[in-house]
C-alpha cells in the first residue's frame, strides 16, 4: 500500500479496502494494517527526521521499499503498543521479502537506535526549537509540509506556531469516525440508525457508526457515507431565506454525488427539482447512480451549459486543494504546494461567477470547499462579489445550532477537525443582485 502511494499515486481509502478484500485480511488484523498505512503516512516526515538522525545515509539515497519499511517500523516504534523487539524483528523479515537480505542489516541498525528514545526525546533533537521556530517545530512534531502550518494559523487568525493551529495540526492526524446521512424522503435517521450508532450533534440527518463497514447500509439506498461538514452546508442553502419560487436547484460541480443525494431528498420535499453537473462524465455516472432517477448533465459548468439566471438555490462545491479533509487522506499533505492552491484559485473564481449566473435573480448560492486556505476560501468570495452582482449573505446565522463558526470572517463559515470534529468545510452563501 505505501509503495502504491508513493510510487503509482494511489490514495489509499480507495486502494485499501480493496487490498484488504483482495487478501482476505478482516477483523483485527484489518485494523492493523489500516493503522500501519494510515499511521506510517500521516507521520511521515516526524519519521523521516528520526530516521535521518539514526542513519549513515541519506533517506533519499535508500532503495524506495527499504525507505517504506523503515517508516512502517518507526511508526510501530513510536506511535504504537507493538513492543520494539516484535517492531524491529518484523521490518526486518519484510526487507528480506522486499529486497533481499543485503538491506537487513541496515535495516536492522537504524531501527534499533529509533529504539533507544521514544517519540517525546526524539523531537528535543530533530525539531527545531519551539521557542525560536514554532511552526518549524510543529511542522515536525505533527507531521505537515511547513506551508500548511502556515495556512492553517493564517485561516485561524492565530500567532505563527499557535495553540489553536497545534490543535489544528493535531486534530488532522486523528482517525475520523465513520459518518453517515440519511437520505431525506427515503429513510428517518432514527429508522435506519444500527445498534451503538449515535446521531451527530448537528445535522439532523447524520449517525456515526460505532465501527464495522457501512456498505450494507448504503447497498439499500438510504443512507451514504458523508461527513457531517458537508451535510452541514447542504443545510445552510437550504435553510437561506429565498423571496419568490423555489423550484429548480442546482449543483454544479456534483461529482461522486454525496451533497447532490442530500440536496434532492431536501429539494424533493418542497417540490423542487434538483439538476446536477459534473464535467468528467465517469463522476457524472457516480452521480446518476446516487440520484436516480434524477437530471444528471456531464458538462464544464464554467461555460454555464444551461440558460442563464434560471436557478433558484445553486450548489458550488468546487474542486479544491481538500487541507479540510487531511484526516481522510493522509497522502495529500506531500502531494499538494502553494502553486496547486494558485492554480485552483483562478478555476474556483470562474466556477462561483458561473453559479451566480446561473442562480435566477434574488437567487441563492453557496460557494463551498473542503478547505481552510484562505486563498480558496475568503479570497474567491471577495474578488467574485467585488466585481459585482451579488451580496454576501450570514452563513453562521443560518447554522445557529454550530459554535465557532465565524472563521476566517465574520460573514463565512469555517467548520474545523479540533472544533466541530468534521472536516475543515467553508461555507459561504451568497445572493445574486438584479
Amino acid at each position: 500500500m505505501l509503495s502504491a502511494v508513493a510510487d503509482r499515486t494511489a490514495y489509499a481509502n480507495l486502494l485499501l479496502p480493496r487490498l484488504l478484500t483482495e487478501r482476505g485480511i478482516a477483523g483485527r488484523d484489518a485494523a492493523l494494517a489500516t493503522e500501519l498505512t494510515y499511521g506510517t503516512l500521516r507521520g511521515r516526515a516526524t519519521y523521516d527526521a528520526v530516521l535521518t538522525a539514526c542513519s549513515d545515509r541519506r533517506l533519499d539515497r535508500v532503495d524506495p521499499p527499504v525507505r517504506e519499511v523503515l517508516r512502517m517500523g518507526a511508526h510501530q516504534l513510536l506511535a504504537t503498543r507493538i513492543g520494539s523487539h516484535a517492531a524491529v524483528a518484523t521490518s526486518v523479515d519484510l526487507a528480506k521479502d522486499v529486497t533481499g537480505p543485503r538491506a537487513s542489516g541496515f535495516v536492522n541498525a537504524v531501527l534499533r537506535r529509533v529504539a533507544t528514545r521514544d517519540l517525546g526525546q526524539w523531537l528535543t533533537i530533530v525539531a527545531p526549537p519551539r521557542e525560536s521556530d514554532p511552526a518549524g517545530y510543529l511542522s515536525v512534531r505533527y507531521s505537515y509540509p511547513r506551508w500548511i502550518v502556515d495556512a492553517f494559523g493564517e485561516a485561524l487568525g492565530d500567532a505563527p506556531g499557535g495553540e489553536e493551529t497545534e490543535a489544528a495540526l493535531a486534530a488532522g492526524n486523528e482517525r475520523p469516525s465513520v459518518v453517515l446521512a440519511a437520505v431525506p424522503g427515503a429513510a428517518d435517521r432514527a429508522e435506519i440508525m444500527p445498534e451503538g450508532a449515535e446521531p451527530t450533534r448537528w445535522s439532523p440527518f447524520g449517525f456515526v457508526l460505532p465501527g464495522g463497514d457501512p456498505r450494507d447500509l448504503v447497498s439499500t439506498g438510504r443512507a451514504a457515507v458523508q461527513d457531517e461538514g458537508s451535510q452541514l452546508a447542504a443545510l445552510a442553502l437550504f435553510r437561506a431565506a429565498l423571496d419568490g419560487p423555489d423550484g429548480l436547484w442546482l449543483d454544479l460541480c456534483a461529482g461522486p454525488g454525496g451533497k447532490a443525494r442530500l440536496l434532492r431528498g431536501l429539494a424533493g420535499g418542497r417540490g423542487a427539482r434538483l439538476v446536477a453537473s459534473d464535467i468528467h462524465p465517469h463522476r457524472a455516472a457516480l452521480v446518476r447512480a446516487a440520484i436516480a432517477p434524477g437530471a444528471v448533465v456531464a458538462a464544464d459548468g464554467t461555460r454555464i451549459p444551461w440558460r442563464e439566471g434560471v436557478f433558484d438555490r445553486v450548489l458550488a462545491d468546487v474542486p479544491c486543494s481538500g487541507l479540510g479533509s487531511l484526516r481522510r487522506r493522509p497522502e495529500a499533505r506531500w502531494r499538494k504546494s502553494p502553486a496547486d492552491v494558485a492554480a485552483l484559485a483562478g478555476l474556483q473564481r470562474e466556477l462561483l461567477r458561473a453559479a451566480i449566473a446561473s442562480a435566477r435573480p434574488g437567487g441563492l448560492v453557496a460557494y463551498v470547499t473542503c478547505s481552510p486556505h484562505v486563498a480558496e476560501t475568503r479570497e474567491v468570495v471577495e474578488a467574485v462579489v467585488a466585481d459585482g452582482g451579488a451580496e454576501v449573505l450570514d452563513a453562521p446565522a443560518l447554522l445557529p445550532e454550530v459554535p465557532g463558526l465565524r472563521s476566517p470572517g465574520p460573514l463565512f463559515a469555517q467548520l474545523w477537525p479540533h472544533r466541530h470534529g468534521t472536516d475543515a468545510i467553508f461555507i459561504a452563501i451568497l445572493r445574486r443582485l438584479a
